[in-house]
């Protein structure tokens, strides 16, 4: 298990991280999700070792992470940015990565030559984006590691490789308990992967929750009243936002959708449909509603 308990960084009097705190349980797949600058990267950066916390901690297995190389060994990482030596190929960073990880799997190192079908001797900073980015994907899960980190992982890679890398981790997810937090921008994608989500945002942690209970608890309803009438809605309703179009008035309500279902029927409409929220849509409307929607503006 991954836990960051009341984790503050700050940086020339800018506080990046809050009192943070996050668990991620053994063997699940953690999406953190939050905007540009809520302090995503410096998290993952104290997750990885590389950053001192001011104050907090952040274990791994129940262990602090920083200047600990036992625990650093349990953790492989891909960040944005993936470190190579500038003149190394893959395989001088297959030989640097057996090094350092006592867990690596040469085997799998063989078997993976058919997935990524990369040019093994060839040097790395003259690839693609999407090349470098495989390369990084083919060396990570050779280490076997009991926690994976991902900094936008799939950043660059075409769609059919994307759902190959995905693959792969989930098989090691489901097969060896690997625990993997996945930080990104396309939240579309970490609906289809994720189980627990949590929210960051100016440093602090919104909510955290598995991706069920927070579907379950935030719901989009689209309802039709009689014409002339638009009743008060029941005022233990936590509407957080409202739209109309035509007589088809649609308001996201945070609650269950068989309780609030209950609450609207009251009010008699001509039709009530009641929609789950994609995870996208849950971020907009925790992040503040409109503050956070696409604006017109007019030139």
């Amino acid at each position: 298990m991954i836990e960051v308990r009341e984790l503050t960084k700050t940086f020339d009097g800018f506080k990046a991280l809050d009192s943070a705190s996050i668990t991620v349980p053994d063997g699940a797949i953690y999406g953190l999700v939050g905007p540009n600058g809520a302090g995503k990267s410096t998290l993952i950066r104290h997750l990885t070792g590389i950053y001192r916390p001011d104050s907090g901690v952040c274990l791994a297995g129940g262990e602090p992470i920083y200047e600990n190389p036992a625990a650093k060994a349990r953790i492989a990482a891909i960040p944005d940015d993936w470190y190579y030596f500038p003149s190394a190929t893959i395989r001088d960073m297959m030989r640097f990565y057996r090094g350092m990880y006592p867990t690596f799997d040469e085997k799998r190192y063989e078997k993976f030559k058919d997935v990524f079908q990369l040019p093994e001797k060839a040097v790395i900073r003259r690839m693609s984006k999407g090349m470098q980015k495989q390369a990084a994907f083919w060396l990570a899960m050779c280490c076997r590691p009991d926690y994976l980190i991902l900094d936008e992982p799939v950043d660059g890679l075409d769609p059919v490789m994307r759902r190959q890398v995905w693959s792969l981790m989930m098989g090691d997810v489901s097969e060896h308990g690997t625990t993997v937090l996945v930080s990104s921008h396309n939240l579309r994608e970490l609906e289809d992967v994720c189980d627990h989500v949590g929210i960051l945002h100016k440093g602090r942690v919104l909510l955290e929750r598995s991706l069920s209970d927070l579907q379950d608890n935030i719901v989009k309803v689209q309802t039709v009243f009689q014409p002339g009438t638009v009743p008060e809605l029941p005022r233990d309703l936590e509407i957080l936002h409202t739209s109309c179009i035509g007589r088809v008035y649609t308001y996201i309500i945070r609650g269950n959708g068989e309780t609030v279902g209950q609450k609207l029927a009251a009010c008699q409409p001509v039709m009530i449909d009641i929609l789950p929220l994609s995870l996208e849509e849950i971020f907009i409307y925790e992040l503040g509603g409109e503050q956070y929607a696409v604006k017109d503006i007019l030139f």
